[in-house]
């Protein structure tokens, strides 16, 4: 009871200061777009990473990164609502309403998810711990510029396509649109699936360490090895598709997908691969269980399953 009291308080805290983030960026927003200085889209990105350093402050002050850990998913809602329902909206099309219920289906259960997993304040991803350990005195760089800038860039340029879609003037929903918003939904809950499964197999593995395997074999976790991760790349995918369907010139808002593609297949998947590849009989998991995309199953995995 008393830790969760504690994890409680320490949500409250981070809510506070994703608050006083929010607060500053708005204002400083505010203050741009009356100079005119820069565009539109460069004053939103400005703005974030404003609020970016003020949560690198926080996470300094409680020496703890994972204080950014919700950005990634509260990052965008708030961008998207600024401008949809703020005091200069404008009159919108279904399109960008239709990816702003999308993305905010994404982010909610995305933070939902890290309200669960998040222990406290005192505990830290073990990412970013490992990353400590390795840069030593250069770890206030790499905190700041890889585990606080980097991704807010990435999901920023990820963003853009829906920032695009609200300025477009009645932009028309089509089919195309509608089918790869509905993948980037099906993504969605391929991600909340697959977390489920995996709270329910470290459940288990806690609880009988001795008969539970090493790695999870079943569900959508028998097919990839890392499922949540596919649903992430496809959900960002189709966002970026169903605003290219409507304006295929702007072809180049696909950027944002594609890095946060590489994100993943360079960097996060070969971190949480090589963490893993440190337990007892991971080369045959590897060979018996694909990277991402659950098709073309290997024969032996189908056999040993």
């Amino acid at each position: 009871m008393k830790s969760d009291s504690k994890k409680l308080i320490d949500i409250l805290r981070i809510t506070l200061y994703y608050a006083i983030a929010t607060f500053f960026a708005i204002k400083f927003f505010e203050i741009f777009s009356d100079l005119g200085t820069f565009s539109f889209y460069i004053n939103v990105l400005i703005t974030d990473v404003i609020a970016t350093i003020i949560i690198f402050c926080f996470s300094c002050i409680k020496r703890n990164a994972s204080v950014y850990d919700p950005y990634w998913s509260v990052q965008p809602i708030v961008i998207l609502s600024c401008f949809l329902f703020g005091p200069n909206r404008g009159k919108h099309s279904f399109l960008p309403i239709y990816l702003f219920c999308i993305i905010c289906f994404w982010g909610i259960r995305l933070t939902l998810n890290w309200a669960y997993t998040f222990k406290n304040l005192q505990t830290q991803d073990w990412r970013y711990t490992m990353l400590k350990e390795k840069t030593k005195k250069f770890y206030p760089f790499v905190n700041f510029f890889g585990i606080h800038l980097v991704p807010t860039l990435i999901v920023y340029a990820c963003t853009i396509p829906a920032i695009y879609a609200i300025n477009i003037p009645l932009a028309k929903l089509n089919v195309y649109s509608i089918i790869f918003g509905a993948i980037s939904i099906c993504a969605v809950i391929l991600q909340g699936i697959s977390d489920y499964q995996m709270h329910k197999f470290r459940k288990e593995k806690a609880q009988n360490p001795e008969t539970t395997p090493q790695f999870i074999r079943n569900g959508l976790w028998k097919y990839s090895r890392h499922p949540n991760y596919l649903g992430e790349i496809i959900m960002w995918w189709g966002i970026a598709l169903a605003v290219v369907c409507v304006v295929p010139h702007q072809w180049y808002l696909i950027i944002g997908a594609f890095i946060n593609t590489c994100l993943f297949l360079f960097i996060s998947i070969p971190m949480a691969d090589k963490r893993q590849s440190q337990k007892q009989g991971f080369d045959e998991y590897k060979k018996q269980t694909r990277m991402l995309l659950p098709i073309a199953v290997n024969k032996k995995s189908e056999k040993s399953n």
